[in-house]
């Protein structure tokens, strides 16, 4: 109100004394008077309109701006709206607690409040937090997201909140964290535990594959421990600890998280040491500069969702509807999907870190299956069954894997040589050189060497012939029946087996014994199978003499022809049954000869 006065002041003064000289002969004395009166009043308006333009970076962190509006292309509002696709809320209406109190807003009504309203709440959150909260046109511009724009988004994160929170909360409050970090996972995901950002950072905590690999999560062809829910929770809570060492302020701790130390500390060195995140917002990276401000805003929806008019839309499954198992065998979801007949989707959802649908088996480094608890005691009872049950190409898969030793290809980096290229894979320089048809030990950068490929060996009558076996790591009955083209049935009347569990260094009777050679019990005769019935006939022998190539990452058939100089592309083509234009993938299973 005072400077809306003084510019009228000072407007009427101009007016008045524009006035006086308009009908008048100007002489220069006149000129220059005329001037000096009409400075002090142009000045005075200058000042006072200047200062009303406050720099963003100057403002009080507890007093709002005018409206700040979010850019379209704003990567948290992005992530929010990958939510839109999760299959597990297809078809699915909101379903409330039935004994949560009812709404004192009406359906669909959007409440709207004063900035003092928004103040003394999160002045309520400072008072049981060490994080500090503030509130201003930043923080509102993520509210309005939130709790205005895309409400229904909210309501979804709301609900995937029941499924994780619970664990985010129980790591926090296992390493000594504020338990307000778990909202940083809406942030950097939307608790979407596919989530993956245009630069590769991947899961629920958006873990880059180098920060990642620093906390101990595995990634490789077959697991990404970085979408693993309980593995990638531990690793960003000891990352918030190591930060937290350096900065001593959980809102660097935040900005560090998401742009790094590197960047933090260039921004922190270029305002002058001030270890404050708002005085060096203006010197961070864009996304940023939004970081903290969306945290705040969401641990304020989170917080106050009811005064929202906002409540759960939680997905099928909720925390206290899944089981967690320890895998003691390699386990395909497939398999688990088609014995307890839960959707393979469903399956996904829930165990997001492995890639190919397999979950491996290390004892050194257990891993876990996910699923619904109503079906813990249905699995627990047909364990052996899922198990041991393998589709015709798993059988496959799985005896080659144990005949062959995987193809190993390295890239020439510059200033590398034969000799510590040997070295790195054990290797000697005769033997790259005979892999590669190399005649003498010249390489160049990029170049694709093989370092390791299946050895050809001709198989011997002993082995072929041998009446017992010994059972190696990962093997099944299934896959030691189809080895040596006998039934699971006659395996497990040979050595008294009454279920088909095995374990790593067992022998077993493979060959029918001598001593019933001829006779027809009630039993031989119970499992005595066709060829036919087992699948084995003149194909499978033939497959068994294929030599197999596992495409590495950026392969073409171009570069597999070139390497196996006897195929040609159209030969490769055919041996797999390849379409014209059909993509390689990494990991994929090329036959690229015969055995000899």
């Amino acid at each position: 109100m005072i400077r809306v006065f003084a510019i009228t002041q000072a407007c009427f003064f101009t007016y008045t004394t524009l006035s006086v000289y308009q009908h008048n002969f100007y002489t220069p004395f006149m000129l220059t008077t005329m001037i000096t009166k009409l400075f002090y009043p142009a000045l005075a308006v200058i000042i006072l309109l200047t200062s009303s333009i406050t720099p963003a970076g100057a403002q009080s962190e507890n007093t709002p701006e005018a409206p700040w509006e979010i850019a379209a292309d704003d990567p948290i509002a992005a992530m929010l709206d990958s939510l839109a696709r999760l299959t597990v809320f297809q078809n699915l209406e909101r379903r409330l607690d039935p004994n949560a109190p009812e709404s004192k807003f009406p359906p669909g009504f959007v409440p709207q409040y004063d900035d003092s309203v928004y103040l003394a709440r999160i002045a309520h959150m400072n008072a049981y937090s060490t994080i500090d909260f503030v509130y201003n046109a930043y923080v509102r511009g993520y509210i309005n997201l939130y709790a205005q724009r895309r409400r229904d988004l909210t309501e979804r994160v709301m609900g995937l909140a029941e499924l994780y929170f619970p664990l985010f909360e129980e790591q926090l409050d296992k390493h000594n964290l504020p338990l307000e970090l778990k909202y940083l996972a809406v942030i950097e995901s939307a608790l979407n535990p596919v989530a993956r950002s245009r630069v590769g950072a991947t899961g629920l905590w958006q873990f880059m594959y180098g920060t990642g690999k620093m906390y101990g999560l595995q990634v490789n062809t077959m697991v990404d421990d970085r979408s693993d829910v309980i593995k990638s929770t531990i690793a960003a809570c000891e990352h918030f600890v190591d930060l937290y060492r350096i900065y001593n302020d959980w809102n660097l701790v935040l900005c560090a998280y998401n742009a790094g130390p590197g960047n933090v500390n260039r921004a922190i060195r270029r305002a002058g040491g001030v270890r404050d995140f708002w005085a060096i917002r203006h010197y961070l990276p864009r996304e940023t500069q939004n970081y903290v401000p969306a945290f705040m805003a969401v641990a304020y929806v989170m917080e106050h969702a009811a005064d929202h008019n906002l409540f759960p839309n939680p997905p099928i499954y909720t925390h206290l509807d899944i089981d967690t198992l320890q895998v003691r065998q390699q386990l395909s979801l497939r398999t688990v999907s088609k014995f307890l007949d839960i959707p393979l989707d469903h399956l996904r959802y829930l165990n997001p870190s492995f890639r190919q649908d397999i979950i491996p088996h290390n004892p050194n480094r257990p891993y876990y299956l996910r699923i619904p608890r109503d079906f813990t005691g249905v699995f627990m009872a047909n364990a052996d069954t899922i198990y041991n049950h393998r589709s015709p190409e798993e059988i496959r898969q799985a005896e080659l894997a144990a005949r062959v030793q995987e193809t190993t290809i390295h890239v020439v980096r510059s200033g590398e040589v034969l000799g510590s290229i040997a070295r790195q894979y054990g290797t000697s320089v005769a033997e790259i050189q005979r892999l590669n048809n190399l005649r003498g030990t010249v390489i160049r950068p990029g170049q694709r060497l093989v370092v390791r490929a299946p050895a050809r060996t001709t198989p011997t009558t002993a082995a072929t012939h041998a009446n017992t076996h010994v059972v190696k790591s990962g093997e099944t009955l299934a896959l030691i029946a189809g080895r040596y083209r006998v039934s699971v049935a006659q395996l497990q009347a040979w050595n008294n087996l009454s279920g088909t569990v095995i374990h790593p260094g067992q022998n077993l009777v493979v060959r029918q014994p001598a001593n019933t050679a001829g006779q027809t019990t009630p039993a031989t005769a119970q499992v005595q199978q066709t060829e036919e019935e087992l699948d084995l006939d003149d194909e499978e022998e033939d497959f068994r003499e294929y030599i197999y190539y596992t495409v590495q990452y950026g392969d073409t058939l171009q570069d597999i022809a070139a390497r196996f100089q006897e195929l040609t592309i159209e030969d490769i083509k055919e041996l797999n049954d390849l379409a014209p234009n059909s993509p390689l993938a990494p990991g994929q299973r090329l036959i690229v000869g015969i055995e000899e």
